[in-house]
Parts: structure tokens; C-alpha cells; sequence
């Protein structure tokens, strides 16, 4: 709820409040406020007190169950940066800016134990931790180091001079002398206790680049030798885990044999080459969470260290973070403090962990500087300090308690995050869109980033959209070395402006009809997409992700994917070496029969140019015989480029097309005995085949449009005439040496013409064709996928038209799947498809898997089988629909994972 505030910042009144969709907010009550002089900068709650570090040096204690003061320990020079407790509460350890810290007995009346400090000159102690078990004390540094004292050797020791602690010791700059020379009085320090100067062997020196301002103790959570985590982690190992300005995030393994010396086991790592400071760290489990500058929250799972979640608090700079059950409370600059949930979701049988917000509220009116969660009596109660001088104490009890299972489920959360990415009108070809191009790319980078995803956006040469690049780091417990698969995909749409009204909904307002949602991109190419993120998510989520999972989406491929190949270039070494490449950009056969597309036609983009010296002239003046005409010039060029029933007269054009194999026949024979079983209407099988093989395994060569200059009228000898022209290949053509064919073949024939006319032949475009093999390991998880997903196929309730038989369109398809159990025995030459042309990158894959969805026929089908296939790019689209994406999601999951074992 949200409402007036008291003098103190605490709400008042109730009212509407950010939380769960659907649910009122609650925020929790004020039980009571504490005041003081100074900022409150660090808090440890014990089973009855409240101890707070305020900036004077002094440790304010206060009883838990009457919130009266129970007393004030004068415990340091400087001010008190961290507090904490033994397990078994009986010591308080407190650091400073005095370079000290303080062992205290956490029963009144308080008195010192011990005093720690280093031989060197460490400056401020931000942070100190320490380990029951090992009855070692760790401590985080200014000047960048960390320090271990083992207070088991405290005896053993050598007894160090008196002169060498920090208390009688000159600092550099407070002890200086000012004006006049004279000296800032000396802050009292405490007094009694046992005096342990750190052996110069127990300094890590360097273990960041910057302060080390956090650090927790994990047990048990995080392997701590070879990578075998069963053998490694077991109940009682225990990691020290240290947050820096350097932004990196250290676990380091505790050598109990050497004094509790530290070794760095692994950085936590993002993707990032220098992150944002680490102001905060806290625990949960084997769940690690981060606070940093800019209000971002990280969340990393120890077991296999990898980030799982990018989370936004609402607060600039995240100084403080608390767990309580499965709640995280968030705080730090703003003074706001939000409550977020996170909790397991069994979806697919796996585990996702979801975080909600589940209320938010404003507790102080300056920086919250420290928090603990707490119980007493069995009362959930959260405990905050601020600047502002004050602690307060908030029963939590009701957040806690609020129901949590309204949570959306992974699919709910895929469906939302699609009909978002929908509404962005990324239409590449239209100046008009390129603001929205930009935006529908930052929020596919913010979903990325989300699900712990390391991003950049590539910028491309301008007018290009940007290229969004993102990487999921494998599991790394893992012994077996990590495979790298890029997904391909594209997040520039063709224009929908809906003017011949088409379209059934807003082409850009995603709605769910009879089971299919309609929208523009749904199939091509952002609903593969965000299956495909939202698999690899699942995947991380359940430590399943056996394979490094790199992202490259487009943002001009509906444009000729302009600037895509250099950008690819330029950036190689951040992409890496990749092993296979999978797309979702093709189309399935009909609604209900997947399709794995194993190959894709080349093509050859040209422009062909015929132009003279004179001006435009007209045909009743200056129309002539002894005229050279580039219309005509160009008119007689084409006529030679094929022949009857178009065969390309190109010399050698067909020396290198492979023949058509009996095990080809076969997988062409299973296809058209599927589709025609399901629709009658299709034609004879053979009729049907013929007209696949045509589209999917011969090359042609195609004209698409004439230009010439001048007015457009019938009067008019153009000057310059030019003609677009494309050429389509299948695999083992040779794309330059048929575009160096098409070359000297025109200019043959031009130059036999005699004209006085210039040619121009210039390539727009040009990618190789490619052919996979159906038998290696990616192709063979890819039908296990499939197969286990979406086979086999069931009998349909209604018959739809056939895509194929009304040249009518469908949407392209969704991620990662694979083809089902192969009816024929392997084949030596599998079926070449026809399909648009790969990007760059993919084309220069060895080996790359493209699993198709689409079309707009059903029918009665025959039980059993899916196919493999390869498809022609259907016709222009009027629409695009796709199924709900819950089984995209679950093949591309059982894709991904199955990786790992090949």
C-alpha cells in the first residue's frame, strides 16, 4: 500500500501499490523507530538484540522485545562499516574506518575480546566475515587485499608491540597537520581484549582491483576442486565469496590446513569485462544475489556458477540486500525497500525460478545503509538502517504470508514477453519505423539481460538497425568441454499497414484466436526467438545448460540482412568459434507435421544495365533501325539467358548439380504420401513430388522487374534500361563461378550484337547453398526432439486449405526442434532444399540445423510419422499465426540440453 508518511518516511495510510499483477500490494507495519545523532551504517540482529555501527564509532544495542536501548559499546575510532555474528551469537565482530576490528562478547556487557589489525596500512575495513567452523576471521580492505586471522593460533602468536596498532599510529591524511599546524583531536578507541596483529603470510594482497566492499561465507554450495561437484561440495566445505569495485564477484576456497588461507577457486563471471562495483552480497542457498551501482541485482547460482537472472530494484545503487524464506529485500540509496519472491516453478520437468515483486515501500527519507532479516518469537520482522540517523523495525509478517502462487508460469511469462516484443513495429524497409527498430531491439537486449544473459548491441553502418549479441555461459561443473551453438534469428518484420483489411487484429497487437496467435513476427522471426531465450533460460535455470548458447539477431534481414556480414566480421572474436549454427526462419509443411529443413538453395542477386550515350528520345523523330536501343539490347540479352521450359543457358550451369539418389525418392515419396493422406486436394503424389523437387532441389534462374529512365510513356526510347535478375543454386554449385559465368556470358553476347551501347553487370548479392547431414549428431537430436514434442503426428479435427496447392502463405517457424524417426534408411544424398538464402553467418557453417514451422494446411493425416524436408519460401504473406509457444519452448529446451552430449 501507499499512502502520507509520517515524519519519518513510514507509510500511513493504505492504498494501491506495485506488486503482482492482479494482487494488492502489502507493505509491512512500522513496529518502531530507533533515533540517533549519526548515520546508521551496519546492523546484526541476534536472537535478542539489535546491534547498529553508526558513523561516531559507537555500537548502539537494542533490545528485541522492548526496543529500548540496552546499551552503547564504544567501539572504534572511526566509523563502524560491518557487523557480524558467530553462528553461535556468543561474538560480535565489528569493522572500521580505524583499520580495527573489534571481537566483542555479544552478551552485555559487552565487553572486548580481541582486537585485530594489519601489520600494513590497509585503510577502511569494509567488511568482515567469519567462519565458526574454522574460528577464522576474514576481512575485506580499502587498499584492495583480504586478511584472515585464525584465532586458533592466537596464543601461539608472537605478542606484538603495542606502538604498531592502528591506534597509535599517524594516518596520512586525518592525522595531518592542518592550517597553522594544528591536529584534528584523536576519536577515542576501545579499550581491553587480547591484541592480534595479522601475520603478514595471511594478506591476499590484490585479490581485486578495486575496494573489497562485501563478503558472505557459503557452505556446501560450491565445488572446490577438479569441477566434480558431487565429490567437491559436500556439507561442511565452506567458500568465502568477496564483491569489489572492480565489479568482479571472487569465490575462494579456505585452506583450513594453512591458517584458513584463502586460494581463488573462480570469478563469477557475466560476460562483461568490467561490471558495475558490487556494494552488496547476500545468500540463499546455492542462490548467490548481488547488488549494484544503477539499482541491478544479479543472481547467480553457485552449483554452477552461472548468472540466472538480471533483476531491477527501485533504487539507485543497491548498498544493502537481506534474505528472509524466499523473499529478497532490496534497499539503498532512494530509501525504498522492495520485497521481490523468488520461488521454483515445475515447468517441463524442470525447475525455473520466477522473482515478483511483491510490494515495495518508502522506509527511510535517506539512504537505507544496512538491513537484516530476522525472527523473534516467530515473528518475521526486517530491520533497516539509515543516514538519516534512525533504525526502524517492520513486521514483514504479512508480506510474507501474501499468496505467491499466482506467479505466471514460464509459458505465461514466453506469451507475455512475445505479444511485448510484437507491439515494437520493427519494419526494417520504412524510415518511417526506424525509432521502433531501435526500441524492439533494446527490449529483446532487456530480455536477454534478464535471464542473466551477457549482451551487447553491435552497432552496423548507418541507416542498418543494430545487431543484438547475447551469451549464455554453459554449466562450467561440467568435466566434458562445452560445445558453442549460435542461434540465427531476426527481429525486423515485413510492413503489416493492413490497408485491404486482411488482417483478422492489429498485426502488431498479438492476440490468441482459436488456439493460434496472431501477429506480425509471431512466426517469423520473434516467436522463435523468444522460445528459443526463453528454452536456454529454463535450461540455466535447472543447471541442464551443457553447451555455451551464443545469440545473434539481425535487424535487417527482411532488407537483404545489410551490414550483417561485415558486423559479423568485425566482431568475430567476441562471437567465438562456433560449432553448429540453428535457425527457426523457414516453415513447416503443414500445421501439424514438423519439418527439418537440412539445406538451403544459394542465390545470386544481379542487376544488368544497358545504356547509350544519347539522351532520352522519342520514337517518332528519332526511332531508327540504325539507332542502338539499350531496351532492345537488354530485351535480346535476356531472351539468351534460357531456354524452353526454363533451362538456364548459362555454359556448365548444370555440370555440378548431383543426381537424384533412390534414398532422395524415398524421403521425396514419404513427404507427398504424408501431405497428400492429409489433403486430398493436393493432387496425385507423383504430380505433388515433381513440383517439391522443382522448388527445393533444382536450380533456375528467375527476372523480377525491368527499369528504364524517362517519362512513362509509350513514346520513349529510354536511354539506360536495366533488368534484376536471380539466379538460385543448390549444393555443390560454386556461387562465384557461376556469377563469373553469367559474366562472360552476357558480355559474349553483347559483344556479338555489335551495338554501340555500354553493358554494366554488377552482383547485389551473393550466398553460397548449403547442404547438412542428416546423419550427424545435431540433425539426429533434432529429430529425437521433435519426435518427443510433437510426434507423432495426430489426425486433425478440420480440414484447412493446403499452403502448397493455393500458393497461399504461412508464417515462418519456431525454435529449435527436430525432425522426427527417418522412415527410409540413411541416405548417401539427402533432398536439397529451396529456401531463402542463409544469412552470412550461417552460410559459413560447416554444419547448421534449420527447423521450419508454418503453413496453413491440415487434414486427415496418416499416424506415425513426421518428416524430413527442406521448403520453398511460401508466397507473400496476408497474415502470420503460430501455436502458443509452450511446445517451441520444450523442443528448443531438449535440443539445447542434448548438445552436451554429443
Amino acid at each position: 500500500m501507499e499512502g502520507a508518511e509520517n515524519e519519518h518516511g513510514a507509510p500511513s495510510s493504505s492504498g494501491p501499490a506495485g506488486g503482482r499483477q492482479g494482487q494488492a500490494a502489502v507493505v509491512p507495519d512500522l513496529l518502531h523507530r530507533m533515533t540517533h545523532g549519526k548515520s546508521i551504517l551496519a546492523l546484526a540482529v541476534s536472537a535478542s538484540r539489535i546491534f547498529a555501527g553508526t558513523e561516531g564509532g559507537e555500537i548502539l544495542v537494542f533490545d528485541l522485545g522492548t526496543y529500548s536501548p540496552a546499551g552503547v559499546i564504544a567501539g572504534h575510532g572511526g566509523s563502524v562499516l560491518a557487523l557480524c555474528l558467530s553462528q553461535d551469537e556468543t561474538l560480535l565482530f565489528s569493522s572500521a574506518g580505524d583499520r580495527i576490528v573489534n571481537v566483542w562478547r555479544a552478551a552485555a556487557p559487552h565487553a572486548r575480546v580481541y582486537s585485530v589489525y594489519s601489520p600494513y596500512d590497509v585503510g577502511d575495513l569494509f567488511c568482515a566475515a567469519y567462519s565458526s567452523r574454522a574460528q577464522t576471521l576474514y576481512l575485506g580492505a580499502q587498499n584492495t587485499s583480504i586478511q584472515w586471522y585464525d584465532l586458533r593460533e592466537r596464543d601461539a602468536r608472537p605478542r606484538p608491540h603495542p606502538a604498531a596498532h592502528p591506534s597509535f599510529r599517524d594516518h596520512r591524511f586525518f592525522d595531518s597537520c592542518g592550517p597553522g599546524g594544528v591536529r584534528a583531536p584523536r576519536r577515542r578507541h576501545a579499550v581491553g581484549g587480547q591484541v592480534l596483529e595479522i601475520d603478514r603470510r595471511h594478506i591476499r594482497q590484490f585479490a581485486h582491483y578495486g575496494y573489497v566492499y562485501c563478503m558472505v561465507l557459503a557452505r556446501g554450495v560450491v565445488a572446490d576442486g577438479d569441477g566434480d561437484a558431487d565429490a567437491d561440495a559436500d556439507a561442511d566445505s565452506e567458500v568465502l565469496i568477496s564483491g569489489g569495485g572492480d565489479g568482479a564477484i571472487k569465490v575462494w576456497r579456505l585452506d583450513a590446513a594453512d591458517g584458513g588461507a584463502v586460494r581463488e577457486l573462480c570469478t563469477l563471471e557475466d560476460g562483461r569485462e568490467a561490471g558495475e562495483p558490487v556494494l552488496s552480497l547476500a545468500l540463499d542457498g546455492s542462490f548467490l544475489y548481488s547488488g549494484r551501482l544503477g539499482g541491478e541485482v544479479n543472481v547467480w547460482d553457485l552449483e554452477t556458477r552461472q548468472l540466472l537472472r538480471n533483476l531491477r530494484a527501485r533504487t539507485d545503487d543497491v548498498l544493502t540486500l537481506s534474505v528472509g524464506g524466499p523473499f529478497l529485500f532490496t534497499a539503498g540509496v532512494s530509501g525504498v525497500v522492495e520485497v521481490t519472491c523468488g520461488f521454483f516453478l515445475r515447468f517441463f520437468f524442470k525447475f525455473n525460478r520466477q522473482y515478483d515483486s511483491v510490494t515495495h515501500f518508502q522506509a527511510h527519507k535517506g539512504r537505507i545503509m544496512a538491513s537484516a532479516f530476522a525472527t523473534y518469537n516467530n515473528h518475521p520482522i526486517f530491520v533497516t538502517g539509515s543516514n538519516d540517523g534512525t533504525v526502524a523495525i517492520w513486521d514483514v509478517k504479512d508480506c510474507l504470508s501474501a499468496p505467491v502462487a499466482g506467479g505466471k508460469t514460464s509459458n505465461e511469462q514466453l506469451t507475455e514477453s512475445l505479444k511485448h516484443f510484437i507491439s515494437y513495429r520493427t519494419v526494417s524497409s520504412d524510415e518511417r519505423y526506424k525509432g521502433d527498430c531501435r526500441r524492439g531491439a533494446s527490449y529483446l537486449r532487456s530480455v536477454f539481460k534478464n535471464f542473466g544473459a551477457a549482451t551487447e548491441m553491435l552497432k552496423t553502418q548507418e541507416p542498418c538497425n543494430p545487431i543484438i549479441f547475447a551469451k549464455f555461459r554453459g554449466n562450467p561443473a561440467k568435466n566434458t568441454p562445452r560445445r558453442r551453438i549460435l542461434f540465427y534469428g531476426h527481429y525486423d518484420v515485413i510492413a503489416a499497414e493492413n490497408e485491404q483489411g486482411r488482417w483478422i487484429s492489429d498485426p502488431f497487437t498479438m492476440e490468441g484466436i482459436n488456439g493460434y496467435l496472431y501477429g506480425r513476427g509471431v512466426s517469423d522471426n520473434k516467436g522463435p526467438i523468444m522460445a528459443a531465450i526463453y528454452a536456454v533460460a529454463d535450461l540455466t535455470a535447472s543447471q541442464s545448460l551443457d553447451s555455451d548458447i551464443v545469440f545473434l539477431i539481425e535487424g535487417e534481414e527482411e532488407c537483404g540482412s545489410r551490414g550483417f556480414y561485415k558486423a559479423v566480421r568485425e566482431h568475430k572474436k567476441l562471437i567465438g568459434d562456433v560449432d553448429w549454427i540453428l535457425l527457426a526462419n523457414s516453415y513447416w509443411l503443414d500445421d501439424h507435421v514438423p519439418c527439418l529443413t537440412y539445406g538451403l538453395r544459394g542465390v545470386i542477386h544481379a542487376t544488368v544495365q544497358v545504356s547509350s550515350a544519347h539522351p532520352d528520345l522519342h520514337s517518332g523523330v528519332d526511332g531508327s533501325a540504325l539507332l542502338d536501343e539499350s531496351l532492345k539490347d537488354l530485351v535480346t540479352l535476356l531472351s539468351k539467358l534460357t531456354g524452353p521450359h526454363g533451362r538456364v543457358e548459362l555454359p556448365g550451369f548444370y555440370d555440378a548439380v548431383l543426381p537424384l539418389t533412390p534414398d532422395e525418392e524415398r524421403l521425396y515419396a514419404d513427404i507427398t504420401r504424408t501431405l497428400v493422406a492429409r489433403n486430398p486436394a493436393l493432387g496425385p503424389a507423383d504430380a505433388l513430388a515433381a513440383s517439391l523437387k522443382r522448388r527445393w532441389r533444382e536450380a533456375s534462374l528467375t527476372m523480377h522487374r525491368i527499369h528504364t529512365s524517362g517519362p512513362d510513356n509509350s513514346t520513349i526510347i529510354p536511354r539506360l534500361a536495366r533488368a534484376a535478375l536471380s539466379l538460385r543454386l543448390v549444393p555443390n554449385q560454386d556461387a562465384a563461378a557461376v556469377a563469373d559465368a553469367l559474366r562472360r556470358f552476357l558480355a559474349a553476347q553483347f559483344a556479338a550484337l555489335g551495338s554501340s551501347n555500354a553493358l554494366d553487370v554488377s552482383l547485389d548479392h551473393v550466398a553460397e547453398p548449403w547442404l547438412g547431414d542428416t546423419a550427424n549428431d545435431v540433425f539426429r537430436t533434432l529429430e529425437r526432439a521433435v519426435m518427443a514434442v510433437w510426434g507423432p503426428v495426430m489426425a486433425a479435427r478440420e480440414r484447412r486449405r493446403s499452403s502448397l496447392a493455393a500458393a497461399a502463405s504461412a508464417g515462418r517457424g519456431p525454435a529449435a526442434a527436430r525432425a522426427p524417426r527417418r522412415p527410409s534408411s540413411g541416405a548417401s544424398e539427402p533432398a536439397r532444399p529451396d529456401a531463402p538464402a542463409a544469412p552470412p553467418a550461417a552460410g559459413a557453417a560447416a554444419a547448421a540445423a534449420v527447423h521450419p514451422r508454418g503453413g496453413l494446411d491440415t487434414g486427415d493425416t496418416v499416424p506415425g510419422e513426421g518428416v524430413r524436408g527442406a521448403g520453398g519460401a511460401p508466397a507473400v504473406r496476408a497474415g502470420e499465426r503460430q501455436r502458443p509457444p509452450g511446445q517451441r519452448a520444450a523442443a528448443a529446451a531438449e535440443l539445447v540440453q542434448e548438445q552436451g552430449d554429443f
